[in-house]
């Protein structure tokens, strides 16, 4: 039994297929869940989180060559990322029509944000350093590790509390628009996409045109407000 299982760690370690089928293999498997169930809590990118988590654990497989094998679909953030510019395209009248209504809450959100994560982390006795990798949560992951060095945080729990704020979104924000009555599509997107970056906003993506396209402006909007406001928020805050 350990000689098959030293085996299966070698064999998994070593091939550099293995991550990308893992990766691609859990996630398949977790939309799969989430179609049967209908369960909120059961999203894609949660499942398959935990499952890899599980995996390289029992395996003994370090992270580090585990991401080696799956630099392919880290380099495919970046064209997923700028195809949410097709939506964006086809409801550029209606981006247009809402721009500055849209600017308004999507400095809001970003304002919000920030100052609400910060302070609840203070508020529980976290520690300043904590509380300031709370600053870029909302954003896709490679801005808020570029805000993170830049502002004194933890880059490795700021890419955590990123993914985990997303994945939060996704999994509540349909409850939380039908609470509270929002049943605009254009106004669910940029809740989503301000809110819960890339993974919020995947979540809306197939519910209404609309909702990508205004998910889309969010993500990069909301990047660009809090890049250029959390320094200012950071070094203001450390006085506190």
């Amino acid at each position: 039994m350990t000689t098959a299982f030293n085996l299966l760690q070698q064999l998994c370690s070593g091939t550099p297929v293995f991550p990308l089928a893992l990766t691609i293999g859990t996630y398949l498997l977790g939309a799969a869940i989430q179609r049967r169930t209908r369960w909120p809590l059961a999203n894609p990118v949660l499942i398959s989180i935990l499952l890899i988590a599980v995996t390289l654990r029992a395996l003994h497989i370090p992270y580090a060559t585990y991401f080696g094998g799956a630099q392919l679909l880290h380099f495919l953030l970046g064209p997923a990322t700028v195809a949410l510019a097709i939506p964006l395209v086809s409801a550029m009248e209606h981006i247009r029509r809402a721009l500055w209504p849209m600017l308004l809450a999507l400095l809001a959100g970003s304002v919000t944000s920030m100052v609400s994560g910060y302070a609840l982390v203070r508020l529980c006795g976290g520690s300043q350093v904590l509380a300031l990798s709370m600053l870029p949560k909302s954003l896709t992951t490679p801005i808020a590790l570029d805000i993170a060095q830049n502002i004194g945080a933890i880059p490795s729990l700021v890419a955590v509390l990123a993914i985990l704020a997303g994945i939060l979104v996704a999994v509540s924000i349909n409850d939380v628009v039908h609470w509270i009555q929002v049943k605009d599509p254009s106004a669910i997107g940029l809740a989503a996409g301000t809110a819960g970056s890339g993974v919020g906003a995947s979540h809306v993506l197939d519910q209404h045109p609309l909702s990508a396209a205004f998910a889309a402006v969010a993500i990069g909007l909301n990047g660009l407000i809090t890049a250029c406001l959390a320094p200012f928020f950071a070094a203001w805050l450390k006085h506190w």
